[in-house]
């Protein structure tokens, strides 16, 4: 029979490698809520609609990258391929735009249909932050902030550069639409398939292309900075401004975009060279349209979200699997006695495990092997004593004590 396995694009996550990811989650979610940021959870599938309707059809997460499915009620729900979407479709259903701002933090699995590459899953994990009703530039340096203290808090920094530009509002969009159709026009025999088709839906994504040759044609393309209008000038100065007083490094990059019509304003990245082709940790950007769209009111938003398994795979960390203490019978006659002693030390905050079967030599070569730092052993002598024998394990040395004094010995 053939042995079952996971899914393509999905793996198991073992001790040591969930250990990463859970330091990553902690200091993110840690370092959120020192920011007044509240932790929310949104369902893992949603209908979806929730997303379809604001990535639009020309989108790859629409055009290829979903799972969707119809449920017995017929309805038509997608495991969802961002946060974003579900944190505004939360926040307007529990009518929190009578009370703003909302500033929420979050991270859970998200699902995308695409080739697994390292760093790059098809079910994967995101953390992220929304900052929802402030329009004021002061939001996005504040998230901006608060994603680079992140990665400070990882000690990651020094191999990650931030990447930052403006999509501009609406009128500069346009302005800067029109110019660049006419540039990539004339280089429509070069372009490839993926960048044609987004030429006429979505002229913005073609900036964004990895394809080598399309990277050579928008290397020389109009830059948006030189059509934006005097608020979206103002706007980006007063961001490069902000980042500057927090002494926050910064390149920008006018080739950064973010193709979906409700975002404008900022974009931003941070990203590395340590990873390959899968450089970027953490995205984000300025998406004033979204609730609108979604069927609220016209709600500002900032915020981003971090690849969880990419940040892993660069925080160095010691994989730490030491019990503190076994416990063990001389015989298995003895394993009940020990449940309210490992009830007690567990109590105390140790990290204890009886070994229950085996003699007493396969029982020690347990202890030796799961690093274990002391032992209580339970047999005859020391029930008729009313005491345990506690044994170091590192010198070998044991007594006779009481738990009590076992206790103290290990949390001293």
């Amino acid at each position: 029979m053939e042995k079952l396995r996971t899914v393509r694009g999905v793996h198991d996550l073992l001790p040591q490698e969930l250990q990463q990811h859970n330091i990553v989650i902690k200091t993110g979610m840690e370092i959120s809520e020192k920011y007044s940021y509240s932790q929310i959870e949104t369902p893992i599938f949603e209908f979806a609609e929730v997303f379809t309707k604001p990535l639009g059809k020309s989108s790859d997460i629409v055009t290829k990258e979903n799972y969707i499915f119809k449920d017995r009620s017929n309805d038509e729900l997608m495991l969802r391929p961002e946060g974003t979407s579900g944190v505004v479709r939360a926040f307007l259903n529990a009518g929190l735009v009578q009370n703003l701002p909302q500033r929420f933090s979050y991270y859970g699995p998200m699902f995308r249909y695409e080739r697994p590459q390292k760093g790059r899953l098809r079910q994967f994990k995101q953390l992220g932050i929304e900052c929802l009703g402030l329009s004021s530039a002061m939001a996005d340096i504040e998230v901006i902030s608060l994603g680079h203290e992140f990665l400070d808090k990882l000690k990651i920094l020094d191999k990650i550069e931030l990447k930052i530009n403006t999509l501009g509002d609406s009128e500069s969009r346009s302005k800067y639409r029109n110019v660049l159709i006419n540039y990539l026009t004339s280089y429509q025999s070069k372009l490839s398939r993926e960048s044609l088709n987004r030429l006429m839906i979505n002229p913005l994504r073609v900036l964004d292309s990895k394809n080598e040759e399309d990277q050579k044609i928008v290397e020389h393309a109009p830059n948006i900075l030189d059509y934006l209008n005097s608020d979206s000038k103002r706007r980006f100065e007063n961001i490069c401004k902000g980042l500057d007083y927090l002494n926050i490094n910064y390149t920008i990059d006018k080739n950064l975009v973010r193709g979906l019509d409700y975002y404008c304003h900022t974009a931003f990245e941070f990203t590395t060279n340590e990873l390959g082709s899968q450089g970027t940790l953490l995205a984000g950007g300025r998406y004033d349209g979204l609730s609108k769209i979604l069927g609220g009111t016209d709600t500002p938003g900032v915020g981003w979200a971090a690849g969880v398994e990419r940040l892993a795979l660069m925080v160095q960390s010691e994989f730490v699997n030491k019990t503190d203490v076994v416990l063990m019978g001389q015989s298995e006659n003895f394993n009940y006695l020990l449940l309210p002693i490992m009830k007690k030390l567990v109590q105390k905050g140790l990290r204890s495990e009886i070994i229950y079967t085996g003699n007493f030599s396969k029982k020690l070569k347990r202890a030796n092997k799961i690093n274990a730092s002391y032992a209580i052993i339970l047999g005859e002598e020391e029930i008729n004593q009313n005491m345990i024998k506690f044994k170091d394990l590192s010198s070998g040395k044991e007594k006779l004590l009481n738990l009590d004094q076992a206790i103290k010995k290990i949390t001293k």
